[in-house]
């Protein structure tokens, strides 16, 4: 059984910055690609940052320049460092993973169990 456990969400004031930190267990054999979506109340789940096993980037366009999302291969965790947050950040955060595992044929799409950011103005 694979887990993603999500750290690192919280109350800010515009302009402040949060890493929040998805760190997957289980039966890994790799992760292709890791990423961050978020929802906020009433909204679509929209697309925030994913990265690939090699570390090609893409962003949303609504936080590309403030938003960065590192990967550490060798702990399974991607983070996602906000910076020059905005009060339309605020929505809940969910990290993505796409999975190999041991007996498994293909990757296996995993999610994390969200974590809330506000941001206040």
């Amino acid at each position: 059984q694979v887990q993603l456990v999500e750290s690192g969400g919280g109350l800010v004031q515009a302009g402040g910055s949060l890493r929040l930190s998805c760190a997957a267990s289980g039966s890994i054999v790799s992760i292709n690609v890791m990423g961050w979506y978020r929802q906020a109340p009433g909204k679509q789940r929209e697309l925030v940052a994913i990265i690939a096993s090699g570390g090609n980037t893409n962003y949303g366009d609504s936080v590309k320049g403030r938003f960065t999302i590192p990967r550490d291969n060798g702990r399974n965790t991607v983070y996602l460092e906000m910076n020059s947050l905005k009060p339309e950040d605020t929505a809940v955060y969910f990290c993505n993973a796409f999975i190999r595992q041991d007996g498994v044929i293909g990757a296996v799409d995993y999610w994390g169990q969200g974590t809330q950011v506000t941001v206040s103005s």
